[in-house]
């Protein structure tokens, strides 16, 4: 197993849509293993493939108490579109919301309209069906990282005042829109404890 760089805003890869897997072999077992060492290394709850430079429709995940992999997922939104309530037993001062933030994209944080509750298909690396019905952190860590494989950042679904922020921090030179468009999986503060059980995700950890 091996961590490996996270691409950062800027890399063209992470606008290209992902490709399909087309078989299972000991070379996608290697890559999920790789996956879920850069992840783990990073302190997310979330990581695409693109994030390391693989154009392949494949996540690792790592939260709200589940754990896996996805090889050529599918999502189904079965629920109301609206921002993700933070849970109970991870309160914030003045904060009921989780803000999604992304192991790509240094520096920013916010609310994302994501759908409250989402079905999700595909298969293991292994070969066996996935199919999870998920709500909350969870929902939302999935959609997350299916924007990924679409070339789509969280920043692209901002709107209004959010965007507006967003928009001023990648200015900030420390932000990802200046710095380089490879770096260490363990760089930077990765921080897991207000995502619940783990992506670099959300208000402090990010996918």
């Amino acid at each position: 197993m091996a961590v490996l760089p996270l691409r950062t805003l800027g890399d063209p890869v992470l606008r290209t849509p992902a490709q399909e897997v087309p078989a299972l072999d000991a070379r996608i077992v290697q890559l999920v293993e790789d996956m879920y060492q850069t992840m783990d290394a990073a302190g997310g709850i979330g990581l695409a493939a693109p994030q390391i430079g693989v154009g392949l429709r494949i996540f690792t995940f790592d939260a709200a108490g589940s754990r896996g992999a996805v090889i050529n997922p599918e999502l189904s939104l079965t629920g109301p579109i609206g921002p993700t309530p933070r849970e109970p037993s991870r309160p914030a001062e003045g904060e009921n919301l989780l803000r999604e933030g992304c192991l790509s994209v240094d520096g920013v944080y916010s609310p994302v309209d994501r759908s409250q509750t989402v079905v999700l298909t595909g298969t293991t690396p292994e070969g066996a069906a996935v199919h999870v019905e998920a709500a909350g952190l969870l929902a939302a860590c999935f959609q997350h990282e299916v924007d990924h494989l679409d070339g789509r950042l969280f920043i692209d679904r901002l709107t209004g005042e959010d965007r507006r922020h967003a928009m001023r921090a990648l200015r900030e030179p420390s932000a990802g829109g200046k710095g380089p468009q490879r770096r260490a999986a363990g760089a930077g503060p990765e921080s897991r404890h207000d995502a619940g059980s783990g992506s670099s995700f959300f208000a402090g950890p990010r996918t």
